[in-house]
């Protein structure tokens, strides 16, 4: 790096614990990148997912040649209770003390959140959602989950599970709705099941439309196609459904879309659109908007937990 490089305690790490891969950024005070570091994750062995988590952090901090803060976005989350992981698709996490260990192999204090809170951090911080009082990230991807950002600090509720929207139920359902498709949680229906990236292949499937993934419907849909159009309609609707049951619990500010997903412009256009019917208010002013920072916005995040741009 250049003679400009950030002194130590001005350095802000940000890692993305995900399933296939460990992404890590350090950034300035400002929020410019300038350092990022990649590698696999490691598979089936939770130390392994400790020392590689320690190795990315090192090693950026070589490069960047000064010590930084360290924040970790991880899939579930940390317990209240128990300060163990929850809810972690990657299950090599659930039951284990994952801040502890790595405060202890990195040799200070590091902060951990849900993945989707940081995405929604970043965004509130100083991307589509800055300035705004209250935040909502939603993840439309393989999963779906959501983070609520209020005054610049992520809300984690008591029980660590807020803005999990994901895993309600699809509400005002259609007969054909019920009882809805399983979900890895033990319930059927859940907002997760229809909203995904799998969850919309399933329905195309199930309506006829063949084994496609969810961007090749997308595709298909804007191309023409009967099938996957009414696909997509649906999806719409349903996403229209899922977000008016938040607002009507949350009214946020600021509702910002990330995930595969989130690519589909239709969204911004359609939902504000149908979404009225089902807001209990006279108008609608919740602003449904695309992520400034797209796939970095949760590496981002994940550094934010430290404090925004200062």
């Amino acid at each position: 790096m250049s003679g400009d490089q950030p002194a130590s305690g001005d350095l802000r790490i940000g890692v993305d614990l995900g399933g296939t891969k460990i992404e890590a950024v350090a950034m300035d005070r400002r929020g410019c990148i300038v350092e990022r570091v990649r590698q696999e994750t490691p598979r089936g062995s939770y130390a392994a997912i400790v020392d590689a988590v320690a190795d990315v952090v090192h090693a950026i901090e070589r490069r960047a040649g000064a010590r930084g803060t360290v924040g970790v976005g991880t899939p579930g989350a940390r317990s209240p209770a128990t300060g163990r992981m929850k809810n972690a698709n990657s299950t090599e996490l659930n039951g284990r003390p994952l801040g502890d260990d790595l405060a202890r192999a990195l040799g200070r204090e590091v902060r951990i959140a849900n993945d989707a809170n940081c995405f929604a951090l970043s965004e509130a911080v100083d991307g589509a959602g800055r300035g705004a009082p209250i935040v909502l990230g939603v993840i439309l991807g393989t999963g779906v989950g959501g983070g609520i950002v209020v005054d610049g600090r992520v809300l984690d509720g008591r029980n660590a599970v807020a803005g999990e929207w994901g895993h309600n139920p699809l509400p005002w359902p259609g007969d054909d709705e019920r009882p809805g498709p399983a979900c890895y949680c033990g319930r059927r229906g859940c907002i997760e099941t229809f909203l995904s990236g799998p969850g919309l292949a399933a329905d195309h499937r199930a309506a006829g439309g063949g084994e496609l993934d969810a961007a090749a419907v997308v595709a298909l849909a804007r191309a023409g196609d009967r099938v996957a159009t009414a696909t997509l309609d649906r999806y719409l609707d349903r996403l229209a459904r899922g977000l008016a049951h938040v607002v009507n619990l949350l009214d946020p500010d600021v509702i910002v879309l990330g995930g595969g997903l989130s690519r589909v412009d239709a969204l911004y256009r359609e939902v504000p659109a149908r979404w009225g019917r089902w807001i209990f208010s006279d108008r609608v002013d919740t602003a449904l908007r695309a992520p400034v920072h797209g796939d970095a916005s949760g590496v981002r995040g994940a550094a934010w937990l430290w404090g925004g741009p200062g």
